[in-house]
């Protein structure tokens, strides 16, 4: 079996010209900055949800001080009541 070896190193020659000539060829177009814009009633809409949640934050922490100072009741009928109106009273 004779192999050659001439034409082995050729492929490889030819294959790292083509490497250098692509890494020099390649270069990006200046690209746009991303842009954002937000729309007044998207503005109004972020503001009207931050009263809510003030208001939502007063009723936890005062639920959280009743829990704590154990005067918080839980009554397991209205619960129970109020997981068979969601699963079965549609």
């Amino acid at each position: 079996m004779n192999i050659d070896k001439t034409t082995g190193s050729s492929f490889i020659q030819s294959y790292q010209k083509r490497m250098q000539v692509s890494q020099v060829g390649k270069t990006r177009p200046l690209q746009k900055e991303d842009q954002l814009q937000i729309s007044n009633q998207a503005k109004e809409l972020f503001e009207k949800n931050t009263e809510i949640d003030l208001d939502r934050q007063e009723k936890i922490s005062t639920l959280k001080a009743r829990i704590q100072s154990g005067e918080y009741q839980i009554h397991n009928d209205k619960v129970a009541d109020k997981i068979y109106q969601f699963w079965f009273d549609k």
